[in-house]
């Protein structure tokens, strides 16, 4: 079915990626059958992959009013909310995502999602516990965006490891860690963990440990992926 707008193309140099993890295109993919739901998982991985924090999180009402939701649900149902409804529904009863007491929190079906599902349950933690996990600043760039624009693509297995990197680290340290990277042209991610892993031991307010050293550059240089 044709709608009459035709895309104009991707733009040139690096335009920021979303991880989608492999399951979605081996285990999901063929068995969503219902075009809201398919359109609607999709924005949730896009909007999930823009956020930091230790859990990551989507509201029905940050779905509802988000410009690119409301377009790609538009005249699927002669009711937005109940369109909206339905595919949150068909998400959660598929396993794809999961409703927080209350529903209207959701997590993806991940180990983080269970875990923050969990730490809710026992009362540790609650999304109003820690605002910073509705987004990042808008006048600073998140990890991942910081990643390709100083290192290059961003994959699954990145993502992952710059998920981890956010639970374990100030903001601030990964992003001057990849300017360290880029500073010293080595644009790897096992090289921007070995100076996180660095300060983190020896301290990062020493002068020598902050990168701009020969004897930082070398260590950090032996600690690289083989």
């Amino acid at each position: 079915m044709t709608t009459g707008h035709t895309f104009s193309g991707f733009p040139e140099g690096r335009d920021r990626l979303t991880p989608v993890p492999q399951a979605f295109f081996t285990e999901l993919l063929p068995t969503i059958e219902d075009l809201a739901e398919l359109k609607l998982t999709l924005l949730v991985l896009w909007l999930l992959g823009r956020k930091q924090g230790t859990y990551r999180w989507v509201t029905r009402d940050e779905l509802a009013a988000e410009p690119s939701v409301v377009q790609a649900l538009a005249g699927l149902n002669p009711s937005p909310a109940e369109t909206l409804a339905g595919a949150l529904g068909r998400a959660v009863a598929r396993g794809t995502l999961l409703a927080a007491p209350g529903g209207d929190v959701y997590f993806l079906n991940s180990a983080k999602g269970r875990a923050a599902i969990a730490a809710m349950a026992r009362g540790q933690w609650s999304p109003a516990q820690d605002e910073a996990l509705a987004g990042p600043p808008p006048d600073r760039p998140n990890v991942f965006a910081l990643y390709e624009q100083n290192i290059g693509p961003l994959t699954p297995m990145i993502a992952e490891h710059l998920r981890e990197a956010e639970a374990s680290y100030p903001p601030a340290w990964i992003e001057e860690a990849l300017h360290i990277a880029v500073d010293n042209n080595v644009r790897k991610w096992s090289y921007v963990r070995a100076i996180l892993e660095d300060w983190r031991a020896r301290g990062k307010d020493d002068r020598e440990d902050r990168g701009d050293s020969e004897k930082a550059r070398r260590r950090y240089a032996d600690s690289l992926d083989a």
